[in-house]
């Protein structure tokens, strides 16, 4: 396998972890929707939306470095 190979498979896995990692935080967030109508509920539910938006922006930012490699192996750019 080459290096190219290698390097994308690594930045593949990365971008299919993260989306894991947000897809896990997205059902705590809807769990935590469906809770009781505290202050303390609602708290949980808004950190659980701020981490949801974190690990969104981690996923984007995989996602253009797995694209990004994908141009450079294909496209040379």
């Amino acid at each position: 396998m080459s290096e190219a190979n290698v390097d994308l498979d690594a930045l593949q896995a990365a971008y299919k972890q993260a989306v894991e990692t947000w897809i896990a935080a997205i059902r705590d967030e809807e769990a935590l929707a469906s809770v009781a109508h505290n202050i303390a509920e609602i708290d949980r539910w808004e950190a659980a939306a701020f981490r949801e938006d974190e690990l969104r922006q981690k996923v984007k930012t995989a996602k253009r470095a797995y694209e990004d490699g994908l141009r450079l192996a294909h496209f040379d750019f």
